[in-house]
């Protein structure tokens, strides 16, 4: 990896820690004053929420620290760091809303599972389990296969770029789709303010990589 790469890379490591340190104080705090009934259950959907888009965060840091050592496009690096630190920031978040609620890292059900359950009637938000579960997909929303990544690995210059920005951009939408899902199923606070961030920030980072990528054609 290049001195860039590596730099990118600890700061990531560094947003991530300290993004766990402070949240994991926070809802320290609230727990204590809150009560243990109030704290989300591992099949609930803030759970698979956590769970799941920690996964999809990760696979787009490493789309990022892969295309910044195929590129010397300023814009792309930029973009590049910004989704790696960001990313890397929010799933240190998510890390440490589960260690709070004294919940496992893993899911005790497939991925996406969360996502596939009816949405509650008549409740503003969701911390157990509804009883009837639709068909759950194999993939989560968005996730580039392994095939991809590693073709993206082979490519240099603007091929990789082009193929890096259709690659994220369909991240993004699957992204935005898991953050709609909760904020479709939840009325907590802490989870629900994030998903709102996220979905809002991809979104607009979508359009910027659809314009990149109109550059590139």
């Amino acid at each position: 990896m290049s001195p860039s790469g590596r730099s990118a890379g600890l700061t990531a490591f560094v947003a991530t820690m300290l993004a766990l340190v402070l949240v994991a104080a926070s809802l320290i705090i609230g727990r204590a004053t809150a009560g243990p009934d109030l704290l989300p259950s591992t099949r609930s959907a803030e759970a698979g929420f956590a769970r799941d888009m920690q996964i999809h965060h990760d696979q787009a840091v490493e789309m990022s620290m892969i295309v910044r050592d195929l590129t010397d496009s300023p814009d792309i690096r930029l973009l590049a760091y910004d989704i790696a630190t960001s990313q890397s920031q929010q799933a240190g978040q998510m890390f440490g809303w589960l260690a709070t609620w004294g919940l496992p890292q893993s899911s005790p059900e497939p991925a996406m599972t969360w996502m596939h359950r009816p949405l509650p009637s008549g409740e503003s938000h969701v911390h157990g389990v509804p009883d009837a579960t639709s068909e759950v997909p194999e993939a989560m929303p968005g996730m580039a296969t392994r095939a991809q990544l590693e073709e993206l690995k082979t490519l240099r210059g603007v091929a990789a770029e082009r193929m890096f920005l259709r690659l994220m951009i369909a991240h993004h939408e699957g992204g935005i789709d898991m953050a709609d899902a909760l904020l479709q199923r939840s009325g907590y606070p802490v989870v629900t303010d994030l998903a709102g961030s996220i979905a809002k920030a991809q979104q607009s980072e979508i359009q910027l990589m659809e314009d990149l990528l109109a550059e590139r054609q």
